[in-house]
């Protein structure tokens, strides 16, 4: 085997402090080239940052303000946009070194490379130390000084109960359509939300025209203007006024309405409301929709509403066999609750009137569900009189003496049960403006003689939630605490979160005396009825106490 020797590496002497090295283009060692050539020239050595100390945000550039967390990913990212001259280097590493927390200084290291001459890359590490300075961001500014938004959304519905707010206020939740809202405040007829920009605003809207039949209307306020730049700054103002028609209401249509849909008897039931009034016949199972485009073209209003209805006993309901859905047909014979109850019980109501022991017979929707012995609500309208020319209008014939509704369950209300779910809701910043209640979440806060009024509209939304399943299936149910079912509202034991505008809520109701009444002494104790709805376990969610505004 022949040896070959390694070829022999020549070197040369450098051009500055003559130590041997390999030849380069430049002729220089490493530490006389960095001497001679700064690839960091045109790179600060220290910057600052802008942190608000109110919302813990910094800013990020140009304009946007964004959380990052001690020595994260996003807080490097936004020192790395604060240096100029990066474009001009290749940042190959950086990293924070550590520094006091209380100490407003945050060090970063950085290597970069640059080809100073031909074939020729230095790399370098050097050190940069960036300044925390305070200061308000825009949002905090207006909050400081109560110009807190630029857009306000006003909702509106005319109608004796909250009802319609209390399911909106769930649909708002389970959509996330709260999450731009600033704050929110009770007025006589609805709600308004309010926003700091325009755009979000337009947003609530649109979800809005999406869920319930409304008309909006949108204005403008001049707030300033510059003649200079051609600038000004307004206030703007979107009006939403939601169909006066809620679920389980008897409408009477207007004669050219009610020919123009497929001819559908003008008396009839508003069965479900969504971005459109689904109305259907209870003595024909016929159904309909009107849009608020048709609506608003042709209003009608609703002749009575479910505090209006009556109790009826069900005596005999014989099913025609025709189905549509869920709603089958059936002839029925009813009697007012307790009319045939003995001389010695207590006397009928005067509102019943010389039908008290009456039997009456009517064609119903509910033919699926009804059986004889079952309690049953409806509309008692033998000598009901209302204010409408289209009511009116209708032959005698046409119009029957009961219109039933929905199944009652008078034993299950009768005991003092808790339910097993609870609603989340919307609740504000304790101590803010309008804040004067301890209603349900945004609905009830006006306080005074509506706080009575607004529990009973809450059990009767929570009633209408265990007995209807699709009604159900448009909110999210949460499981009650079983350890302590009776605890105030508030997150993680009442505590308030100081910092958000917004925190989860709890709504207690369930538990309340308004929720469910206990028997009266000396009353039998009645047996629930079979087919009671309950809500099934797997349609709920697991519990809300530890999540944050940002987790929903």
């Amino acid at each position: 085997m022949e040896f070959v020797p390694a070829p022999a590496v020549h070197r040369v002497l450098c051009a500055d402090c003559g130590t041997p090295i390999v030849p380069n283009s430049a002729n220089l060692c490493v530490a006389c080239l960095r001497n001679t050539v700064d690839i960091t020239e045109g790179i600060p050595k220290q910057a600052s940052l802008s942190f608000c100390r109110n919302c813990e945000r910094f800013l990020s550039p140009p304009s946007s303000w964004t959380i990052a967390q001690p020595e994260s990913q996003e807080l490097l990212a936004i020192c790395l946009k604060k240096l100029k001259g990066l474009n001009k280097v290749r940042l190959t590493e950086a990293h924070f070194i550590w520094t006091e927390p209380h100490s407003k200084r945050l060090r970063v290291s950085l290597t970069i490379q640059k080809e100073v001459l031909t074939s020729t890359i230095l790399e370098q590490i050097f050190e940069i130390e960036y300044l925390v300075q305070y200061g308000q961001c825009p949002d905090c500014t207006k909050l400081a000084a109560k110009n807190t938004w630029k857009a306000l959304v006003q909702v509106r519905q005319k109608v004796p109960h909250k009802r319609t707010f209390l399911f909106l206020e769930q649909l708002i939740l389970k959509h996330g359509a709260q999450k731009d809202t600033i704050s929110v405040k009770e007025v006589k007829d609805g709600l308004d939300f309010f926003y700091s920009q325009r755009s979000h605003a337009i947003k609530m809207v649109d979800f809005l025209t999406s869920v319930v039949p409304i008309r909006s209307k949108a204005s403008e306020q001049l707030l300033s203007a510059d003649t200079h730049t051609n600038t000004a700054n307004f206030k703007y103002t979107y009006s939403v006024e939601i169909i006066p028609v809620c679920k389980d209401d008897l409408v009477c249509l207007p004669a050219k309405l009610s020919r123009s849909l497929s001819n559908i008897t003008p008396l009839t039931m508003c069965s479900r409301v969504g971005n459109t009034l689904h109305l259907l016949d209870p003595s024909t199972l016929q159904s309909s929709e009107v849009s608020a485009q048709v609506y608003w073209r042709t209003p009608f209003d609703s002749l009575t509403t479910v505090s209006d209805l009556v109790e009826f006993t069900v005596l005999d309901i014989e099913p025609s066999g025709t189905t549509r859905g869920k709603w089958v047909l059936a002839d029925a014979q009813v009697a007012l609750s307790g009319a045939f109850k003995s001389h010695d019980d207590d006397a009928m109501d005067d509102d019943s009137g010389a039908g008290a022991n009456q039997i009456f017979h009517t064609r119903t929707h509910l033919g699926g569900i009804l059986q004889p012995g079952d309690a049953v609500l409806g509309y008692y309208l033998s000598n009901a009189n209302f204010n409408s020319d289209a009511f009116a209008a209708l032959p005698a014939h046409r119009i029957p003496d009961v219109v039933l509704v929905k199944k009652a369950y008078p034993n299950r209300r009768k005991k003092n049960r808790a339910r097993n779910w609870r609603l989340r809701s919307i609740a504000k910043e304790e101590g803010e403006e309008g804040d004067t209640g301890s209603g349900r979440g945004v609905v009830g806060r006006m306080g005074g003689r509506d706080k009575r009024k607004v529990d009973e509209d809450y059990e009767l939304f929570l009633r209408d939630l265990e007995e209807d399943e699709e009604m159900r299936g448009a909110v999210n149910l949460y499981r009650a605490k079983s350890d302590n079912p009776g605890a105030g509202s508030g997150m993680a034991g009442g505590k308030t979160r100081k910092k958000t505008q917004f925190a989860m809520d709890v709504d207690d109701a369930p538990n309340s005396s308004v929720a469910v009444a206990a028997p009266e002494p000396g009353e039998p104790d009645e047996e629930d009825e079979p087919d009671f709805p309950e809500v099934k376990l797997d349609e709920l969610l697991e519990n809300f106490d530890e999540m944050t505004l940002d987790d929903a």
